[in-house]
């Protein structure tokens, strides 16, 4: 029932010109969920933290027509995968984005820190897949092109950027990635232990440590990538970044990284940030690339 209010009130929205709008991920039933006395929860005391998510959906957010470049972008905000910062890392970006003609597409994915999933690792993954899928299938409408379309993620959300680019199907990899701040490895030197614990909680089999090792997982297909990192991130350590850098160099994928000296973590555009500030015109500049080659 839910879905099907939310449903409804993106085509009003659509019918009525409005630029951005939400679309449930999964029409006939969330897969790999089960029923509990989970309830979503949102805290906008200071920026929009979404925790307990129970209706994965897309915020679609559309450039006019006269400035559209026909790119789009797929935005996963960060939390450790404990929570979502819906705002700072999602629909903050995704207007910033629409400024300069792209699509933006904040995705609210379940996360796996609770018994609504049956299976929690996997729930992430499948709802990125899933806003991939959606997104093309209303490209056309959208006045996206289809074979321009790419994920973005912050910190949690820049590992699951990084897993759906080296974990994907046919239809659901995507043209390329931008991937800040972003948690990669799962190994324990490196890695975020709150996100890895709240991805795998006790079920950390080497499989899975592995699986979800993004920089062990790429292939001579894994889509271009953007990276952004701060020495000083006592969070997500620059090695995240600096060993997916390498692995996309060694498999021949293009690549392009930015170290800044400071920053730490959790900066979002960064806006405060003096020169870090302009790692988003990096991003647009490296996307005008992209139409280039």
């Amino acid at each position: 029932m839910r879905q099907l209010i939310l449903l409804g009130i993106c085509i009003l929205s659509l019918s009525a010109g409005a630029q951005n709008f939400r679309l449930p991920l999964w029409q006939d039933g969330v897969p790999n969920a089960k029923s509990t006395d989970k309830v979503e929860f949102s805290d906008s005391s200071n920026i929009v933290r979404i925790s307990h998510v129970q209706d994965p959906l897309i915020e679609v957010f559309l450039p006019s027509k006269r400035n559209a470049t026909g790119q789009a972008m797929v935005i996963c905000p960060g939390g450790g995968y404990k929570i979502l910062a819906y705002d700072w890392e999602g629909t903050d970006v995704a207007k910033y984005l629409n400024a300069h003609g792209i699509a933006g597409i904040v995705l609210k994915y379940r996360l796996p820190d609770d018994d609504s999933n049956l299976i929690p690792h996997q729930s992430p993954l499948m709802d990125a897949q899933q806003a991939m899928k959606l997104v093309r299938l209303n490209a056309e409408k959208w006045n996206i092109a289809s074979d321009k379309v790419g994920i973005m993620g912050f910190s949690a959300g820049g590992h699951l950027a990084s897993t759906l680019g080296t974990h994907f199907d046919q239809e659901s990899r995507p043209n390329f990635m931008a991937l800040v701040y972003p948690v990669i490895s799962m190994d324990d030197k490196i890695t975020h232990m709150g996100s890895r614990n709240n991805l795998l909680g006790e079920q950390e089999s080497m499989e899975l440590l592995t699986y979800y090792s993004n920089e062990k997982q790429i292939k001579d297909n894994t889509p271009p990538t953007f990276l952004v990192h701060s020495t000083d991130d006592r969070a997500v350590p620059v090695e995240n970044s600096l060993e997916f850098y390498k692995g996309l160099i060694e498999k021949g994928i293009p690549a392009e990284m930015h170290i800044y000296p400071n920053g730490g973590h959790g900066y979002g555009l960064a806006s405060e940030h003096g020169y870090l500030a302009t790692w988003p015109e990096r991003l647009i500049d490296w996307m005008k690339g992209l139409e280039q080659n």
